[in-house]
């Protein structure tokens, strides 16, 4: 619960210096700067620097930021990157047939290109690191020593559901494919027993959400199945294909994962 308030507070810490750069002097993104170094900070107290000296060990330890091989770190990627990229265009399929609440599209009339771009390529950062040292950090490392890894990350799929539903609203659709993303995201922190290769996935997603998925949901309109266009039927064929390439990759990282341990 502690990981999980800590999350919200350091992703709520920076919507409040974001809110406040846009009304006072929205063509210099000062927030971006000012949150990267609380970013920083919040990484390293988190991976057991400074003071108390006491905690140190068990903070990098629940961190899970353990170093991966190069190997293991580009398997995870692969499977990372490909189950993400299914997960979008089961987004894009879903956006034909229900309505998917939340996120409205960001107006960014009357910003420089550079503000945009800052607080996108920040907000993404924010996103992943605060969730996966958080979630995937603290949380998993500590239920995974209690009840085994995958119920852990059962667990912890299931806990940040109120925290999405409150976001992004509490259709069943958009739960069910949020708990998708965060059993891949557990997955990858769980076979690799560390949370880099599930930042480095979980902001790739957030900047593809951000910068071209949430942005273009107006365009596409629920209607019954049958009376969609071309689009529709070659993103479900694209989802098909990306799952089960998806799905081969996390079994190969899986066959090489490490044995044992958090």
């Amino acid at each position: 619960m502690v990981a999980f308030l800590a999350t919200l507070a350091s992703q709520s810490v920076w919507t409040g210096l974001l809110v406040a750069n846009l009304k006072t002097s929205p063509a210099i993104p000062w927030s971006v700067a000012v949150m990267a170094v609380l970013l920083w900070t919040m990484w390293r107290y988190a991976g057991g620097a400074w003071w108390p000296s006491s905690t140190r060990q068990s903070r990098a330890r629940y961190r899970r930021a353990n170093p991966v091989s190069r190997d293991l770190f580009l398997r995870a990627m692969l499977a990372g990157l490909l189950s993400l990229a299914a997960l979008i265009a089961l987004w894009l399929v879903l956006g034909h047939l229900v309505h998917l609440p939340g996120n409205p599209a960001a107006n960014y009339a009357g910003y420089s290109l550079l503000t945009i771009i800052a607080v996108i390529g920040m907000a993404s950062l924010v996103g992943a690191v605060t969730e996966e040292v958080g979630l995937r950090g603290y949380m998993l490392t500590r239920l995974q020593r209690s009840v085994g890894g995958w119920l852990a990350v059962a667990i912890v799929a299931l806990a940040i559901s109120p925290g999405h539903g409150a976001t992004q609203g509490f259709a069943v659709v958009t739960l069910a494919w949020y708990l998708l993303s965060d059993l891949l995201l557990g997955a990858l922190s769980l076979l690799t027993r560390s949370i880099l290769p599930s930042i480095a996935v979980h902001a790739v997603g957030l900047l593809a959400f951000f910068s071209l998925v949430w942005p273009t949901d107006s365009l596409r309109h629920p209607a019954p199945l049958g009376s969609q266009g071309l689009e529709f039927w070659i993103e479900v064929v694209a989802f098909g294909i990306l799952a089960v390439a998806g799905l081969a990759a996390l079994q190969s990282l899986a066959a090489r994962a490490p044995k044992g341990g958090a």
